[in-house]
C-alpha cells in the first residue's frame, strides 16, 4: 500500500480552493488498505486516450443490473403522490434510457423547491435507492411546505454497468457547466433551469467506495495520460459543502442526523478527508461551480453532497439507504426552518 501523498477524489487533480480551518481534534487516521496496482490495461502511460482507447474501454462495459426493474418499476408505485415525468433520454450504442423525475403532485407556486438527486455516478447505489426511499416515505412530511423534485438516477447507463462514467468515458459530476456536452448533465440542467432561483435546498446523494481507489481513479489517470497518485478512503459518512457558500450549521445538522444511523468518517492525522481539510465533524468543502459539480447547478441557499461508505465492515445496504434518507430529511428540515 502506498498512501503517502493525499489526493482528492473530488478534485480529480484540480487544486482545492477551500478553507484550511479544521476542527479542534486529531483522530487516528482511518485509511484504506489498497494494494499497489498494475498499469491500466488501456492506453499508453502518459498519453491521453483517443477515440480508439475510448472505444476499447466501451467494449469492456457489461450490463450488470436493470434500470427498469430497479428504478422505473418501483417509481410507478409512487404515482399516487408524485407526478412522474420523463425529462429526456440518454444512452449508449443501440440503447436509450428515459430520464425520470418525480414532482410533488400538490405543486404550489408559492412554495420553495427542494431538489434531491441520486445516481449522478451510476455505481453509487445507495444514492439511487435512497432517493426512491425518501420519496416513498419521509417525503410525505414535507407536503404543503415545499415542492419536491426528486431525480433518483441521473446516469442510468452507468447505473446498469456499476460505473462512474457515462458511455463516452465522461464523468457527469464534472460536467455541470454552461454548454456541457455530457448529456446526463445537460438534461438535468435543462430540467432545473426554469426553477433555479426558486430552489431552496439541493441534496446530491453519493457514495465513496473502495472501487474509487482500485478502479475509477486509476482509469481516470490512464484516460487523461496522468500518473496515478494513490489516495485513501475514509471509513464512514461525510458531506461536502460548497466552499463559496458553506452553510456549516446546515451541514452539521445533516451529519448529526445521519450519526443516529451510521458512523461518521474521522479525519486523518492531517485533519483531512480525501485530501481536504475537515471544517466541522464529517464536513469538507469544495468549490462546486469551479469543479462542475451537480450540487452547484442551482442558486439554492442550502446545498450539499452526501458521501456514504458502503464498503465499511459496519455498513449494510439497508443502513446506507437509511443514511441517505436521514440526510435528505435533515437537510430539508433545516432549510425550511431557516429560510
Amino acid at each position: 500500500m502506498r498512501c503517502s501523498k493525499r489526493v482528492s477524489r473530488w478534485g480529480g487533480g484540480f487544486p482545492i480552493a477551500a478553507s484550511r480551518a479544521t476542527v479542534g481534534y486529531r483522530a487516528p487516521p482511518v485509511l484504506c488498505s489498497m494494494p499497489d496496482l498494475p498499469a491500466h490495461p488501456i492506453g499508453v502511460p502518459g498519453q491521453p486516450w483517443g477515440a480508439a482507447e475510448r472505444a476499447r474501454w466501451l467494449a469492456t462495459q457489461v450490463r450488470r443490473r436493470g434500470y427498469g426493474a430497479d428504478v422505473l418499476d418501483p417509481a410507478q408505485s409512487l404515482a399516487g403522490r408524485f407526478v412522474l415525468q420523463t425529462y429526456g433520454e440518454i444512452g449508449g450504442p443501440g440503447e436509450r434510457y428515459p430520464l425520470l423525475v418525480l414532482r410533488s403532485r400538490g405543486w404550489r407556486d408559492d412554495l420553495p423547491v427542494a431538489l434531491v438527486t441520486g445516481g449522478v455516478h451510476g455505481y453509487e447505489t445507495s444514492g439511487v435507492h435512497g432517493a426512491l426511499a425518501f420519496a416513498a416515505g419521509e417525503a410525505a412530511r414535507f407536503d404543503g411546505a415545499a415542492n419536491l423534485l426528486v431525480v433518483p438516477c441521473v446516469s442510468p447507463w452507468a447505473y446498469e454497468r456499476i460505473h462512474r462514467w457515462n458511455a463516452d468515458a465522461a464523468d457527469p459530476n464534472r460536467a455541470f457547466r454552461t454548454g456541457t456536452a455530457v448529456p446526463e448533465a445537460a438534461a438535468l440542467m435543462q430540467l432545473v433551469a426554469p426553477l433555479s432561483d426558486r430552489v431552496l435546498v439541493h441534496v446530491d446523494l453519493h457514495e465513496t467506495t473502495d472501487s474509487d481507489e482500485t478502479e475509477f481513479r486509476p482509469a481516470l489517470a490512464a484516460r487523461d495520460g496522468q500518473p496515478f497518485q494513490p489516495g485513501h478512503i475514509p471509513d464512514g459518512f461525510y458531506v461536502v459543502g460548497d466552499a463559496a457558500n458553506p452553510q456549516l450549521p446546515f451541514q452539521r445538522a445533516i451529519v448529526a442526523e445521519v450519526a443516529q444511523v451510521t458512523h461518521i468518517a474521522l479525519p486523518d492525522a492531517r485533519g483531512e478527508i480525501i485530501g481536504s481539510p475537515v471544517v466541522a465533524e464529517g464536513v469538507i468543502l469544495y468549490p462546486f461551480r469551479e469543479l462542475g459539480l451537480c450540487a452547484g447547478l442551482t442558486e439554492a441557499r442550502y446545498t450539499t453532497t452526501t458521501e456514504v461508505y458502503p464498503d465499511s465492515a459496519r455498513a449494510t445496504p439497508a443502513r446506507c439507504i437509511a443514511a441517505q434518507v436521514a440526510a435528505v430529511r435533515a437537510a430539508l428540515t433545516h432549510a425550511l426552518a431557516n429560510r
